[in-house]
């Protein structure tokens, strides 16, 4: 067992001095993910002491026999924690009647994610909850977590990247919100964005989703991005 590894063990069995090594030593890893959320209204200190929870969680859960390098598993774990906040408690509130729905939702992908091997539709989704087309968008939209204009699609894009100004995550947290600006949006197009740049699918299985061709999908993107951009440009 390598030095790195050992120490992981040690900060597992709580040793107190292997937990501040190890924090020592990731604390580059921890800051790289804070900065995904720069301007989303939290002091840069704060996200990074949600963090370092987040990490320590991670050093708690990890089993060595996953087969995976730990700070693979640990960054999901660190950047969960801060999007738990900004969801819960932080700048952006989510009413709980939307949570439980949100819930709801997410167990009800997951099953039939299982039953039918693929991503539910939309129709199936509303069929099995009860709940509408409309409502499902906007529930999806108001409990993502405002980090994703600089989340990656399956091809690696990004909303920021896509809308190509510096600086316009500030400007859309300080000024819309990313919710409220998609919002505007006519249905079929805030899904697209959604599946898209939240839910990082490709435009394929957003096409199978939507119920729509692949090039419908490459114009419904193309389209909503240019509104996106002429609404963050008023």
């Amino acid at each position: 067992m390598n030095e790195r590894l050992a120490l992981l063990e040690q900060a597992q069995k709580g040793d107190e001095k292997a937990c501040n090594r190890m924090l020592e030593e990731n604390s580059g890893l921890i800051w790289s993910i804070v900065r995904r959320y720069h301007g989303c209204g939290v002091e840069s200190d704060d996200l990074y002491q949600l963090g370092c929870i987040g990490f320590i969680k991670a050093v708690k859960g990890f089993d060595f026999a996953y087969g995976t390098q730990f700070s693979t598993y640990a960054v999901p774990k660190i950047a969960g924690e801060i999007r738990r906040f900004l969801r819960d408690d932080g700048a952006v509130k989510v009413g709980r009647t939307i949570k439980e729905k949100g819930q709801t939702l997410w167990s009800a992908r997951e099953r039939l994610r299982q039953q039918l091997g693929r991503e539910a539709h939309l129709s199936e989704l509303s069929e099995a909850t009860g709940i509408s087309v409309e409502e499902i968008a906007s529930i999806d939209i108001a409990t993502i977590a405002p980090e994703s204009l600089q989340q990656e699609t399956a091809e690696g894009l990004t909303l920021e990247s896509t809308l190509g100004t510096d600086g316009e995550e500030d400007k859309l947290v300080e000024r819309l919100a990313l919710r409220q600006a998609i919002d505007t949006l006519p249905e079929k197009e805030r899904m697209t964005i959604l599946l898209r740049f939240f839910k990082c699918l490709t435009q394929q299985q957003t096409a199978r989703i939507l119920g729509v061709s692949q090039v419908q999908v490459s114009r419904l993107e193309r389209r909503s991005l240019a509104k996106l951009r002429l609404y963050l440009e008023e």
